[in-house]
């Protein structure tokens, strides 16, 4: 590509490891010339994401926490800190507790499918109305979901009721924001083996799936997920907004 994100500074949050979808993207970002601003959850992930994003360029790492309200609150001041404005933010958060992927749906205990709702729903709002004000240019605003939310997917269960919630509010900060030139888009990415994602039960079985059934034949990559990614933050999308983009070789077709 032709450094399609130089000078612009980016946000993104939710990388745990290099298997993760953020990583991916990370790396998409720093190859297109963007400046990397990186929220993590504790200092134990801090230290381990800071090695392994070493050759990128990264600006800052900013503790944010997104189930304490005192971390949602003091993300804007600190992002101010930096002196410049945000041009791109990745929300790429999700979590449930692992005995909610792996029972009945009707199982779901209230606690458990109001922490899904919170980390991989509402989190997307809080954070997007503390970063939106330093989006001074106009921006762009992503969002990782999967199919889940709206077919079953068998053991996705309580977070496929949560990306479902995920991709309303992406619909309805879309209109919000887009009168600051902000777009609000999600990216739908098809199953991939990351941290999160081996909380799924059966999760081999579904990777099988796709290698023999997508229209691609191959299982999706974070890189595709990546480049999907800094296409959306980069000005070649400054017409899409509210949309939901595959990235799954082609599985939803089927």
């Amino acid at each position: 590509m032709s450094r399609l994100l130089e000078g612009k500074t980016a946000v993104i949050s939710g990388i745990a490891n290099k298997w993760s979808l953020a990583y991916g993207i990370a790396e998409s970002f720093a190859r297109e010339g963007a400046s990397i601003i990186l929220t993590y959850l504790n200092e134990k992930q801090r230290d381990t994401v800071a090695p392994i994003v070493e050759s990128m360029k990264i600006a800052a790492m900013v503790p944010c926490d997104v189930t304490k309200e005192d971390d949602l609150n003091t993300l804007p001041d600190r992002l101010r800190e930096l002196g410049r404005p945000v041009d791109a933010f990745v929300h790429s958060l999700a979590f449930a507790n692992r005995e909610d992927l792996s029972r009945a749906f009707l199982e779901t205990d209230r606690d458990g499918f109001l922490l899904a709702q919170n980390v991989s729903a509402y989190s997307v709002v809080a954070m997007s109305r503390a970063i939106a004000p330093l989006m001074t240019n106009g921006g762009s605003i992503m969002a990782m979901t999967y199919i889940g939310s709206t077919r079953v997917v068998p053991n996705y269960n309580v977070m496929g009721v949560a990306k479902a919630a995920l991709e309303a509010s992406i619909r309805y900060l879309a209109h919000d924001l887009g009168p600051q030139r902000i777009r609000v888009n999600a990216i739908s990415a098809g199953p991939v083996k990351t941290a999160s994602a081996r909380a799924v039960k059966d999760l081999s079985t579904m990777l099988d799936h796709v290698k023999e059934r997508s229209p691609l034949r191959h299982v999706t990559e974070i890189g595709e997920v990546g480049d999907t990614a800094a296409f959306l933050a980069s000005d070649l999308s400054r017409g899409i907004t509210g949309n939901v983009l595959f990235v799954d070789s082609g599985m939803h077709l089927m």
